[in-house]
């Protein structure tokens, strides 16, 4: 593929790889904090050095699964058990990093997916057991958008973890036929939307869903849907906008053309093994045609409660030249 940016790459290997353990989370870290520092040859000792901290540090605050099998250890865990049991000293444990823990993650950082070639060598060449050498692209990124991106790995990381314990269970999601129960059997009281930001920006293409512009330090999470119709907070139906957008829209309904958009941005999560397209799939359904049958039935039953009170988007927004369409994450996942 052509025509992307080397954020758009980035993003891709954070969101949509097929993560057993947490290692490409701890790498892309790494590999940022290098890049900000504007350090484009990494011994490996150092490499070693920071993702043994980024283990360390994560371990001790937070004890949860680092791989698909909560009942076994990752390399990376048995290290750190053992270096803070103190059989061995933190010299020795990172001497071990170097050793053990960078022969899958290294060479397959790049793949998105299943797809090893499309991003291959973007942002790093390497001489195994001796150096990483960081490309222009990662250095620019790390100077232009550290705080966002350090933030996207950090809630991909957690939301691994979170899937690494728990056992999904899926089951059917059936509406009640009562329009006037469907939005409220389900209802229950406002939960802070904040957390969901670093989620949503990455599969959004960190563009404002209702202008079409990238979006800045002003976002407001909103609810594509007036939340006073629907009483629920789930993610399928939450967008960034800039905070004149959101004031702009209110509770009105909005064009055909964003519930379409909405479907896209839902179909780009399914898209990864994020552990929340399994909430998505128990209530939207299990295939994209069925997702997008119930997202627009919801718009339509939301019609009928709300009366046609529309509210178009920015003046002189054009759905045909929006660059979340041309975002890589959206164009993996809906040709």
């Amino acid at each position: 593929m052509s025509g992307f940016s080397a954020g758009d790459y980035w993003k891709g290997i954070i969101l949509y790889g097929l993560n057993v353990a947490t290692y490409k989370m701890a790498l892309a870290r790494c590999l940022l904090k290098f890049s900000k520092a504007g350090q484009n040859d990494i011994p490996w000792q150092q490499l070693a050095e920071c993702f043994h901290d980024e283990y360390f540090d994560r371990l001790n605050d937070n004890a949860m699964p680092q791989q698909t099998n909560p009942g076994r250890l990752t390399k990376l865990e048995r290290i750190i058990k053992e270096e803070t049991s103190g059989r061995i000293d933190r010299s020795k444990a990172i001497e071990r990093v170097g050793e053990e823990a960078f022969n899958d993650v290294v060479p397959r950082f790049h793949t998105i997916g299943t797809d090893s070639d499309m991003a291959r060598d973007h942002f790093y060449e390497t001489q195994f057991g001796k150096k990483i050498i960081l490309k222009d692209g990662l250095l620019r990124l790390g100077e232009d958008a550290f705080d966002e991106l350090t933030n996207e790995v950090e809630a991909r990381w957690s939301l691994l973890e979170g899937a690494f314990s728990i056992n999904h269970s899926q089951q059917d999601y059936q509406l009640a036929n009562d329009i006037r129960d469907i939005y409220l059997k389900d209802g229950y009281r406002r939960k802070p939307l904040t957390p969901n930001v670093p989620f949503l920006l990455g599969y959004q293409g960190n563009i404002c869903f209702y202008w079409g512009e990238v979006l800045g330090k002003e976002m407001e999470v909103d609810h594509l849907l007036p939340r006073q119709i629907i009483h629920h907070d789930e993610v399928w139906n939450l967008v960034l906008s800039h905070g004149h957008c959101n004031r702009q829209k209110l509770d009105m309904l909005v064009g055909a053309h964003f519930i379409t958009k909405l479907i896209a941005r839902n179909e780009n999560i399914m898209g990864s093994n994020h552990p929340w397209k399994h909430k998505i799939v128990s209530q939207l359904g299990r295939t994209p045609k069925a997702r997008a049958d119930t997202i627009r039935g919801h718009y339509e039953n939301v019609k009928l409660a709300r009366g046609a009170i529309y509210w178009g988007g920015a003046p002189g927004y054009n759905p045909e030249t929006d660059p979340f369409y041309r975002r890589l994450v959206t164009t993996l996942n809906n040709k």
